[in-house]
C-alpha cells in the first residue's frame, strides 16, 4: 500500500465463479461509494463503480489480480465478502474524515468542501454513535465553534458566532424548525430531535440568508435523518441499543429497522429516554464553595431541605421520539420520499425559576415547568433528475408541522392557584430547490428556488384553583376555575406568512479559483389580534407588519495547491420580527415584557476569511476562520414607555406583581460581533489521530458602548485518539476561559449574570454583586470496541476529576463525574 491509498486485493475468480458484480459501500456510513476504480496490474483495463456502488467485473479474466483504489478509503483487513453466485459486497473504511467530504447544506445539494468558502463543520452517523450524547444539544456542544447554554436539564440553546435562539436557524431534513414563536434569549428546541435518529449533522456558520432566509444570522444547524436507498437484493437491517448514564440515572433505549427492496425502502426508529435529577461536580477549584448548591427545593405545597446539595432537585424529565421514512423511486428521474417525525416530552421542570427567590429570600414558585412539548412533522419530497436545459436536479418539499408547548406555574404565596399558558403553532411550508449545470464540464452551475411558509399561532391560558387539602397528594385536582390570566401571545390568534425566492451562481474560474454569488428576496407579513386587554389596556388591539428584504452573498475560493484552500466571504442577512418579538407579554425577575408594534427587522453584514492547510497526504487538516459581522437596527430588550411606544421608563402591575418595570424589544443603531475559530483534525497514521479547536468571540454596541448579549468566553477542546483493529480510545480535554462581570450585558438579562457566584450580597450594582464566569477545564475518556460484526460497546467517563462549573449564561450546573455505557446490537 502506498501513500495514495492504493491497495491490492486478490480476487480468486475461481472462487467467485459466477459472480459478475461487486458493490462497494462505506464501512461507517453504509452508503454506496461512487468512483471506485478496479484495474488489472498493467492498468490496460479499468472500470469504475457507479452511483449505486456497483462495478461489473465480467471483462476481467477469472484468474486476474486486480487493484482497487479510491482516494478517500484505505485498506480494510477484515472485509465482509459474501461471495454469492451473483453479487459480492465489500466494505471500505474511510482514510480520514478531513478529506473532501460531501457537504449538503451550503447549496442544498451535494458539494465538495474544497469548493465551499463558508466555515462548515459536520458529524457523521458513526461519530454520533461513538460520542453517544444524551441529547442533541450535548451533541452540538462537541462541534468546534458551538457553545450551548442550558436553563434546565431538558434544554440546550446553541450559540453560533455570538448569535443565539431566533438568530440561529434549525433545519431538519430540509424543513426549517424555526417558527413564529422562536424567542430571543434561550431555546430548548434543539433537543426535540433525538441524536439516535440522526445520520448526519452539518453546522454552517455566518449569515446564510441567500439560501435560507430570515433567522440565519449566526448560522444554520441542519439535522439529517437516515438516508434511504433501494437495492437490487432484499436487505433487512435491524438494531437495538441501550445507554446508561450515572450522573442523572439516564436510561435510553432505541430500536430501528431498515428495509431495502428494488422498488422501495423504509426506515423506522423509536427512541425513549428518561433522565433523573442531575448531580453537579463536587471539586470546587474556582473557590466558590456554595455556588450552585441546592439547599432547598419545592415539593407540593412545602419547601424541603435537600439532603445532598450537589443533587439538583427538580431537573429530571423524559422524552420519546419516533421516525418513519419511506422512499420510492417512481421513475428513473423522479423519486418520492415520505417523512414522519414525532417527538414528545414529559413535563420539563424550569430549574432556574424553581430556584428564584423573593425579596424575603424565600422560594418564589412552588411549581414551574414546561408542559409536554409535542412536535409533529410530516413532509413529502419529490426529487427530480431531469437533465433539462433549465433543470438538472431539483427537490420539492411540502411539509406540515404541529408544535404544542405550555408553561405551568404556581407561586407559594398563591399556593392554590396554578396558571397554565398554552401555545400551539401550525406551520405549512413549500420549498423548491433546483440546480442546473450551464456547461458540459459542470464548472458553471446555477441554483434557484422559492419558499412559502404559513405560521398560525393560537395562544390560550387558564387558571385552576386547587383544593388545599388535596393539592399535596394530587396537585392536579381542581376545585374551580380562578381568574383567567393573560395569554403569552395575542389571544385573538397570530399569523406569520413568508414568501421568498433566490438565485445562485457558482463557477470554477479555473482549476484553482471558484466564485459563488447569490441573491434572495423575502417578504414577510405578520398579523395578530387581542381580545382581552384587561391587564395591559395601553396596547393596541391589533398588529399588522409587512417587511421585505434583499440579501446577497459573494464568496471566492482559491486553491493554490491540492493541500491548501484560501476563502473569502461577503454576505448579508436579516431577521424579521416574529410573533414572539412583537406580541409577547411576560413577567420575569421583576420586569414585564410588552409588545412593540413598531419593531423593524435587524440586518447583518458579514465578512470572513478562512484558510485550510492539509498535511500527511490530506489525512490531517489545520484551518482557521476569522470574521466580522456588523448588525444594523439590531434588536435588544430595553426599558420601554408603553404609552409612547418608544424607549423610556414606566411601570405596571401585572399578575399580582406591583411596580414592574416595563421592557420591550426595540431597534437600536449598529453593533458588531467579531471572532475566530482555529481547528485541527486528522490522523498521523492509521492508529493515532488528534483534533481540537479554539474559539474567540467579542461583541459590543457602537451606539451605547455596551457588551452584546450571548457572547461566550474563549472556549475549545483538545482530543487524542488511538485506533487499532476494533478498538478506539479517546481522551478529551474541554476548557473554557473566564468572563468578567464587565463583559456581561446586564440590561437584557439574557447573559444571566445573577446565575454566577455572589461576591457582595449587599451591592446594588450587578457587576459588583456577582463574580462572572470562572475558567474551567475537564477531562473525558472514551472507549469504543466492536465485539463482533453485530455488536459494539461504547464506554465513557466524563468530568473525570468531578469539577464543578457552569456553562456561560446557564442556570443549571454542569454534570459532575459521569460513567456512561452504550451497547448497540445489529441483527
Amino acid at each position: 500500500m502506498n501513500k495514495r491509498g492504493l491497495f491490492l486485493l486478490f480476487f480468486l475468480f475461481a472462487t467467485m465463479g459466477q459472480a459478475q458484480k461487486v458493490s462497494f459501500i462505506g464501512k461507517d456510513s453504509g452508503q454506496p461509494i461512487n468512483g471506485v476504480s478496479v484495474s488489472n496490474t498493467d492498468k490496460s483495463r479499468v472500470v469504475y463503480s457507479d452511483n449505486e456502488g456497483f462495478v461489473d467485473l465480467s471483462s476481467f479474466d477469472s484468474s486476474a489480480l486486480v487493484f482497487v483504489y479510491h482516494h478517500l478509503y484505505v485498506k480494510e483487513k477484515h472485509f465482509v465478502c459474501d461471495f454469492g453466485p451473483h453479487h459480492n459486497l465489500l466494505k471500505l473504511e474511510k482514510k480520514a474524515n478531513t478529506l473532501d467530504e460531501v457537504v449538503l447544506s451550503v447549496s442544498k445539494g451535494r458539494e465538495k468542501r474544497s469548493r465551499i468558502a463558508e466555515q462548515i463543520e459536520l458529524l457523521t452517523a458513526k461519530e454520533i454513535q461513538k460520542r453517544a450524547p444524551q441529547t442533541s444539544a450535548d451533541l452540538l456542544a462537541s462541534v468546534p465553534g458551538v457553545k450551548v447554554q442550558k436553563s434546565q436539564l431538558g434544554g440546550g440553546s446553541p450559540v453560533l458566532r455570538g448569535m443565539e435562539s431566533n438568530r440561529v436557524l434549525l433545519v431538519v431534513d430540509g424543513v426549517r424548525l424555526n417558527n413564529a414563536i422562536y424567542r430571543k434569549g434561550h431555546l430548548q428546541n434543539s433537543i426535540t430531535v433525538a441524536p439516535s435518529l440522526l445520520d448526519r449533522v452539518e453546522v454552517l456558520f455566518g449569515p446564510s440568508s441567500y439560501m435560507y432566509g430570515s433567522d440565519a444570522l449566526g448560522g444554520v444547524i441542519h439535522y439529517y435523518t437516515k438516508e434511504l436507498k433501494t437495492s437490487q437484493h432484499q436487505i433487512t437491517n435491524t438494531s437495538l441499543s441501550s445507554r446508561y448514564g450515572s450522573v442523572n440515572e439516564e436510561w435510553t433505549y432505541q430500536a430501528d429497522a431498515e428495509l431495502s427492496f428494488r422498488k422501495w425502502a423504509s426506515y423506522t426508529c423509536f427512541s425513549n429516554s428518561r433522565f433523573g435529577d442531575l448531580k453537579m461536580g463536587k471539586n470546587r477549584t474556582h473557590g466558590y464553595e456554595d455556588w450552585g448548591k441546592v439547599t432547598e427545593y419545592a415539593r407540593g405545597n412545602s419547601i424541603r431541605a435537600n439532603s445532598d446539595p450537589n443533587l439538583q432537585k427538580n431537573t429530571g424529565y423524559a422524552q420519546q421520539d419516533f421516525l418513519q421514512k419511506w422512499y420510492f423511486p417512481i421513475f428513473n428521474d423522479l423519486e418520492l420520499l415520505l417523512n414522519f417525525q414525532y417527538s414528545s416530552s414529559s413535563n420539563i421542570p424550569r430549574f432556574d425559576k424553581l430556584n428564584e427567590k423573593t425579596p424575603a429570600d424565600s422560594l418564589k414558585f412552588a411549581e414551574w415547568h414546561y408542559g409536554p412539548q409535542d412536535r409533529l412533522l410530516v413532509s413529502t419530497q419529490l426529487k427530480l433528475d431531469a437533465a433539462k436545459p433549465y433543470l438538472d436536479k431539483g427537490v420539492l418539499t411540502l411539509a406540515y408541522q404541529d408544535v404544542r408547548e405550555s408553561r405551568v406555574s404556581r407561586k407559594f404565596r398563591e399556593i392554590s392557584n396554578r396558571v397554565h399558558r398554552n401555545e400551539r403553532v401550525k406551520v405549512l411550508s413549500l420549498n423548491g430547490d433546483f440546480t442546473v449545470s450551464l456547461t458540459e464540464k459542470n464548472n458553471r452551475n446555477m441554483s434557484y428556488g422559492f419558499e412559502l411558509a404559513s405560521n398560525q399561532v393560537k395562544s390560550t391560558s387558564f387558571a385552576e384553583q386547587l383544593a388545599l387539602e388535596t393539592s399535596e397528594n394530587n396537585p392536579s385536582d381542581p376545585l374551580f376555575s380562578a381568574q383567567v390570566p393573560t395569554t403569552r401571545y395575542p389571544d385573538g390568534g397570530s399569523r406569520y406568512f413568508t414568501q421568498a425566492a433566490y438565485v445562485g451562481y457558482r463557477q470554477d474560474l479555473d482549476e484553482k479559483h471558484t466564485l459563488n454569488t447569490g441573491l434572495r428576496y423575502s417578504r414577510i407579513q405578520l398579523n395578530a389580534q387581542w381580545k382581552d386587554l384587561t391587564y395591559v389596556p395601553q396596547l393596541s388591539p391589533g398588529i399588522s407588519l409587512k417587511n421585505a428584504s434583499l440579501t446577497a452573498t459573494i464568496s471566492h475560493t482559491y486553491r493554490p495547491s491540492q493541500s491548501c484552500k484560501i476563502s473569502t466571504v461577503f454576505s448579508s442577512g436579516f431577521r424579521a420580527p416574529n410573533v414572539d418579538d412583537v406580541g409577547k407579554i411576560r413577567e420575569k425577575n421583576g420586569t414585564l415584557t410588552v409588545p412593540n408594534i413598531r419593531l423593524k427587522p435587524e440586518y447583518a453584514y458579514n465578512s470572513e476569511f478562512g484558510i485550510s492547510q492539509y498535511f500527511n497526504d490530506r489525512m490531517f487538516r489545520l484551518s482557521t476562520n476569522v470574521y466580522y459581522t456588523l448588525l444594523h437596527d439590531y434588536i435588544v430588550r430595553a426599558p420601554f414607555d408603553l404609552n409612547r411606544q418608544r424607549e423610556g421608563n414606566t411601570s405596571l402591575s401585572y399578575d399580582g406583581e406591583d411596580g414592574l418595570q416595563v421592557f420591550s424589544n426595540v431597534n437600536r443603531g449598529n453593533a458588531y460581533v467579531t471572532g475566530a475559530t482555529l481547528c485541527f483534525q486528522g490522523a498521523f497514521d492509521h492508529h493515532w489521530s488528534a483534533e481540537g479547536s479554539l474559539t474567540y468571540t467579542k461583541g459590543g454596541t457602537y451606539d451605547t458602548k455596551q457588551p452584546m448579549s450571548s457572547i461566550p468566553p474563549l472556549f475549545g477542546n483538545l482530543c487524542l485518539g488511538y485506533k487499532r483493529k476494533k478498538t478506539e480510545i479517546r481522551l478529551d480535554c474541554l476548557f473554557n476561559g473566564a468572563k468578567t462581570p464587565e463583559e456581561y450585558n446586564v440590561e437584557e438579562g439574557i447573559d444571566n449574570l445573577s446565575q454566577t457566584a455572589v461576591l457582595d450580597q449587599n451591592a446594588s450594582d450587578q457587576r459588583q454583586k456577582y463574580a462572572g464566569t470562572p475558567s474551567w477545564q475537564i477531562l473525558r475518556a472514551s472507549f469504543f470496541y466492536e465485539l463482533n460484526s453485530k455488536t459494539d460497546v461504547s464506554l465513557q467517563l466524563g468530568n473525570i476529576f468531578d469539577q464543578h462549573y457552569k456553562e456561560f449564561a446557564s442556570a443549571i450546573s454542569a454534570p459532575g463525574r459521569n460513567f456512561s455505557a452504550a451497547v448497540h446490537y445489529f441483527f
